[in-house]
């Protein structure tokens, strides 16, 4: 069966900002309104899922979509890195955010290595068989990535060259083994006037 996956990358928030280690913060003011702004705009799925982080859950609830928490979906795994800036940890420890940004198997920080991440997002993805063949979910913008280079058999090291907006929507159609991706576009399109 053909399955169409829609991930929607959450709205922002304080430590996308200031380039933080995602953690798990709550949509700043600015993120709020996006969303909302946006609810109208979400495609109709029949099937709704949602990251655990508050930022998803957030965003999901912000869209009015009736998400269901899905745990497969959760963020990348930062350990004792989460919530910490990038320049901060790159200060105190620069040869473990080297190893980290040079070696798809590395977890310097107790967490997920990158091949894990892919592994499981690619997992659940490979997976899923929607109700009427349609899923839309709320999750992190590295899950985003890590469905994208999975559905696309590219090398790990592509991860960090794919960028996910805030509030875009990232479509993956197809089944194990053979999946079609479209990236990071809004919804369905911005309103008259409105940038995202």
């Amino acid at each position: 069966m053909t399955v169409r996956v829609m991930l929607v990358s959450p709205a922002m928030n304080a430590a996308l900002r200031e380039a933080r280690f995602e953690g798990d913060a709550p949509l700043d003011r600015s993120g709020r309104e996006r969303a909302r702004a946006a609810a109208g705009l979400v495609p109709e799925t029949g099937l709704a899922l949602s990251g655990p982080s508050e930022r998803c859950r957030e965003t999901a609830a912000a869209l009015g979509l009736p998400a269901r928490t899905e745990p497969a979906l959760s963020g990348w795994d930062m350990a004792r890195w989460a919530g910490r800036g990038l320049d901060e940890v790159a200060a105190a420890e620069p040869a473990a955010v080297a190893a980290w940004l040079g070696d798809p198997s590395a977890a310097p920080h107790g967490g997920e290595s990158l091949h894990a991440l892919i592994g499981r997002i690619g997992g659940w993805l490979d997976a899923l068989d929607g109700p009427d063949g349609t899923v839309l979910a709320v999750v992190e913008a590295a899950v985003v990535r890590a469905a994208v280079v999975h559905g696309l058999g590219l090398p790990a090291r592509a991860f960090w060259r794919l960028d996910v907006a805030p509030l875009t929507l990232t479509e993956l159609s197809g089944r194990s083994g053979r999946w079609n991706v479209a990236l990071g576009r809004p919804p369905a399109g911005p309103p008259a006037g409105d940038t995202w």
